[in-house]
Formats: structure tokens, C-alpha cells, sequence
């Protein structure tokens, strides 16, 4: 069973609900600024020595040395022919719907005449080159490659380079499967390497990899530790803490659909959080009941009752579905199902999430592989502020200012006299000398 936090005698005010909630559901520790201490030296060491620190590094953390850094064009080409064919078909359904999301989504260029003869356009420029990471670990995100990828292509990224972990049971080059996935995108720059090391190449550039302009991808304490150092010298995403799933679940919601959803989250990591919101307490003795027989059952099951035994994970009761929104928008969950009677009319009521699963046919996984909307979302309470990944963040909004004589003299005296306001009477003179002919 996991533990019960029982908040239904809870009533803070409505401006400190978002406190005495968030403090309430715990999270897993991780204390990014101890690891910030240990990838210094690494991403230090990958700017001054290149690609012998970072073969190094990947010999030191993960028990192998590639016989060279970027993975050669062939290597990729027999990675996808050796795909499972349904697979490969499971991967085309996943890239065709986020590609049709990420093409709807695109912002485009905006140009509006102030005034006659004065014009601003806000134009949406595609980065130059980006860095994607794609981690091995526990499992080979095969996934995480299509949802990185697509939107970076649909935003005409130009410059694409990509870096997953060296694997000792595949010649020292990342998982086959995520090799096949970059080559069934067209994605021909990766790189074997891993961690903070492959944070920092992509950053700093070395060898065949020139640096990039932003690094987007999720990834263990220590990629967000490397994430946080690397940030100004490039743009990242965000520090993708343990992934965790919150359900809001009333009385008619199924325990068995319930705890399938808990379990399917904590079989990613050891820290991965599994809370139940919940108003019945009949509800939360069927997922109690229900729990053991599917984490028997389970492949990692050692990893998931870790996890859902963990101060992380919890069921918390609430008086009713009201206080269900408050604690979820308190918690602001990296991943939200909603298994309640009338669900999205509760859906509508959250501002807070990575993203949201409504009704018991919209379960976490689907957003995983195959809904068409990203996987890569804010974690540890980010969402209150941050979004998930989407063809925006690789695009920049870039104004471009065109004003006539005739238009610059129309507004030109209002210039001058905020120029003095400030005084900055330099400012002004830029604008005098042009309007006083």
C-alpha cells in the first residue's frame, strides 16, 4: 500500500493554498546544487580538452570507450534496418501526430503599420543549432528522440546534433533503437556520450560538434546539475527533475485503471512519484487492494515499489473535488490524469500542470508515445511557471523595425522628450539630427 496523507481538515485561505498544499504532498529529494559541485569539473574539463574529456568521462561513468565520439553513418543505417518492423511502424504513428500538433502550433511572423509609414514586424526565427539528449539509463528512450526532434524540424531547425549515452552491450554506441529512431528522422550528427560530458560538448563544442544555441532533452540529477551550469552559455529547456503523475479520482473511477497509472509512472525511476488525489476513501481502499497483484506482476517490479513506497509517492485524501483542484494546482504535476464523474469540467479548472489526461481512456502513456502532444514536460512543481517542450522553444521572436521619414517626424518630438526624462539626451539627438533637416 502506499501511504495516506489524509488534508481533509485542511482549510488555508485561498491565497495561502498553494503553500499549505505544496508543502503538504512531499517530493523526492534532490539536491541539484551537490551535483552542480560534481559536474563543475566535468563540463570544465570538456572545454578545455574537447573530445578526449568527454571519451574519457564516458569511460569512467559508463564502463566504455567508443572507438570514436560521433557515430558513423553506417552504424546508424544498420541500427534501422535491424528495427523491429512494428516498431518502426509504433514510431511513424508517434512522429506523423506530434509532427501534425507542432505544424499547427507554429507561430508565424506578425506585421502591423502603427502609424502610416511606420511598421513592426515580429518575425519568428528558427534557431541555428540545437542539442538534443536523449538518455540511456534504466531504459532506452527510443521516445524521447521523436519528441525532441519533430519540433525542431517543424520550427527548420538547420543545425541539429544529438547525444544518448555509449552502451558496453552495443560497441561502445548508444541503444540500436535510438539510433534507428535518429535515422528513420534523418538525424545523421550523433554523438556517443552521455550525462554532463555530452551536456558540455554540445555546449562548448569539440571535435565534429560545433556548440550549440540551446540543449533540450531530459535526463538524471546530474544532466539537470549540467543543465543549470551550461545555462548562459546556451538555452536550455528546464532541469527535468523524477517523473511523477498525479490522478484526481472520484468515487466512480476504476481502481484497477487507477493503479495501472500509478504503477506505469513508477516503473521509471526508483524517485518517481505516484499520488493519488482523492475524495473517496472507498476508492483508495480498492487501490490499496488492487496494488499487490499488479506490482507482482510487473517486469521492474523491485524498481516500482520503491518508488510507490517512497515519501514521494502518497494517496491523499481530500473533502471533495474542489479541494482535489486546489492540492493539483498546488502540486502543479509534471503529469495530471483527471478519473472523475464529470472530468473536463475538473480539467477546466487546472492551471497548473505539465500536462492533462482526462477520463479513464487518456492515460499518461498515450502522451508518452502516441497522442501527438510532447513528453518532455516540467517536473518538481515547474509547472506553476514553465511549459513542456514544443515547436516554440525552438524559435525566437526577433522584431524588425522599418519607419518612414515622414513617420519617424510624426513621433520623433515624443522621443526627445522621454530621452530627457531619462536623461539621455544622446538618445533624442539621434532622432533631432534626422527630423531637424
Amino acid at each position: 500500500m502506499m501511504r495516506r496523507l489524509d488534508l481533509r481538515q485542511l482549510t488555508p485561505e485561498p491565497q495561502e493554498r498553494a503553500s499549505v498544499y505544496g508543502h503538504a504532498v512531499p517530493r523526492a529529494e534532490v539536491d541539484v546544487e551537490q551535483a552542480l559541485e560534481a559536474v563543475r569539473p566535468i563540463c570544465e574539463d570538456v572545454r578545455e580538452r574537447g573530445v578526449e574529456a568527454v571519451l574519457d568521462a564516458g569511460e569512467r561513468f559508463d564502463g566504455v570507450r567508443p572507438s570514436q565520439l560521433r557515430v558513423p553513418a553506417d552504424v546508424l543505417a544498420a541500427a534501422l534496418e535491424g528495427l523491429d518492423p512494428e516498431i518502426r511502424a509504433a514510431l511513424e504513428v508517434s512522429i506523423e501526430r506530434l509532427r501534425v500538433t507542432c505544424e499547427a502550433e507554429l507561430e508565424h511572423s506578425v506585421t502591423t503599420t502603427v502609424a502610416d509609414g511606420a511598421v513592426v514586424e515580429r518575425r519568428i526565427v528558427p534557431m541555428q543549432r540545437v542539442g538534443l539528449y536523449v538518455p540511456g539509463g534504466l531504459a532506452p528512450l527510443v521516445s524521447t528522440v521523436v519528441m525532441n526532434t519533430v519540433p525542431a524540424q517543424v520550427a527548420c531547425v538547420t543545425g541539429i546534433a544529438l547525444a544518448s549515452p555509449p552502451s558496453k552491450h552495443h560497441d561502445g554506441w548508444p541503444h540500436p533503437s535510438i539510433l534507428a529512431a535518429c535515422a528513420l528522422l534523418g538525424v545523421d550528427e550523433v554523438y556517443a556520450a552521455g550525462g554532463a560530458q555530452a551536456l558540455a560538448l554540445l555546449a562548448y563544442g569539440g571535435g565534429e560538434c560545433a556548440p550549440v544555441n540551446l540543449i533540450t532533452g531530459p535526463g538524471n540529477i546530474y544532466v539537470a546539475a549540467a543543465k543549470r551550469y551550461l545555462q548562459g552559455t546556451v538555452a536550455i529547456d528546464s532541469e527535468a527533475g523524477p517523473t511523477e503523475i498525479a490522478i484526481i479520482a472520484d468515487v466512480s473511477a476504476d481502481a484497477e485503471l487507477v493503479v495501472a497509472d500509478l504503477i506505469s509512472q513508477a516503473e521509471h525511476d526508483p524517485m518517481a512519484a505516484s499520488v493519488l488525489i482523492t475524495d473517496s476513501e472507498d476508492l483508495a481502499d480498492r487501490v490499496d487492494a488492487a496494488l499487490p497483484a499488479q506490482v507482482t506482476a510487473a517486469r521492474h517490479v523491485d524498481r516500482i515499489r520503491t518508488a510507490l513506497s517512497g515519501p514521494q509517492s502518497a494517496t491523499v485524501l481530500v473533502r471533495d473535488v474542489d479541494q482535489a483542484v486546489d492540492v493539483a494546482n498546488a502540486y502543479a504535476a509534471e503529469h495530471l490524469e483527471i478519473q472523475t464523474e464529470d472530468a473536463s469540467a475538473v480539467a477546466e479548472l487546472i492551471v497548473n500542470a505539465g500536462a492533462v489526461f482526462v477520463g479513464s481512456f487518456s492515460p499518461v502513456s498515450l502522451g508518452d508515445y502516441a497522442a501527438g502532444s510532447n513528453h518532455v514536460l516540467p517536473t518538481a512543481g515547474c509547472a506553476c511557471h514553465s511549459s513542456g517542450l514544443s515547436v516554440r522553444a525552438f524559435c525566437k521572436n526577433m522584431q524588425v523595425i522599418t519607419y518612414s521619414e515622414g513617420a519617424l517626424r510624426e513621433v520623433g518630438p515624443h522621443v526627445v522628450t522621454l530621452a530627457e526624462a531619462e536623461n539621455l539626451p544622446s538618445h533624442g539627438a539621434a532622432v533631432t539630427v534626422r527630423i531637424s533637416q
